[in-house]
């Protein structure tokens, strides 16, 4: 089957299309802005941005939001992990951090998926960890080099990519996208 993402981010794309192999699908790539309703959950996000996108193409599509959410900073950045990665970077994130002994966060991710004029669906993952004290490896995107895993040592950027696609929040996310998919559309 082939799906649809509606997305600039080439990183997402590439983790999408490794996910997504894995479980039998094809990702196509659509690069369409749209507006990103304000909302503290990933869900909202994902929602409104797949009914946009997909009656503006006229066709099914999949939209993706993703949030590092850090519980000493009342969950922050969120929804405006994107805004604060391009301004402040993980060093002004880490720094936030400075003498904060709970490191506990959660990636977040929904995955929202609509057919033109229908009710759009979403789709979530998330993955507990902590943020550790120092950015390390160079693998992953975006916070990958500060957030470790619950039960793991290393970073997402210490990983093989194929390894962090196996237990990231996007793979949960998409996962059950997916598992919806093969349930209410099958042949498709």
């Amino acid at each position: 089957m082939r799906v649809q993402f509606a997305t600039s981010n080439e990183h997402k794309v590439a983790e999408a299309r490794g996910i997504l192999a894995v479980l039998g699908w094809e990702v196509e790539r659509v690069a369409i802005d749209y507006p990103e309703v304000r909302s503290p959950s990933v869900e909202d996000v994902a929602l409104d941005g797949a009914r946009y996108v997909a009656d503006k193409l006229g066709g099914p599509v999949i939209v993706e939001d993703t949030g590092l959410f850090i519980r000493a900073l009342k969950w922050f950045p969120g929804t405006y992990s994107k805004y604060v990665l391009n301004t402040v970077d993980v060093t002004g994130v880490l720094r936030l951090m400075e003498g904060v002994d709970d490191r506990y966060a959660e990636f977040r991710c929904a995955v929202g998926f609509c057919e033109p004029g229908g009710d759009p669906k979403a789709f979530a993952g998330a993955v507990p960890g902590t943020i550790n004290h120092a950015p390390l490896g160079d693998g992953g995107f975006g916070y990958d080099p500060i957030f470790i895993t619950e039960g793991e040592s290393r970073t997402f950027a210490q990983m093989p990519v194929e390894e962090k696609n196996a237990v990231s929040h996007r793979r949960r996310a998409l996962a059950a996208f997916v598992a919806w998919a093969r349930e209410e559309m099958p042949g498709r």
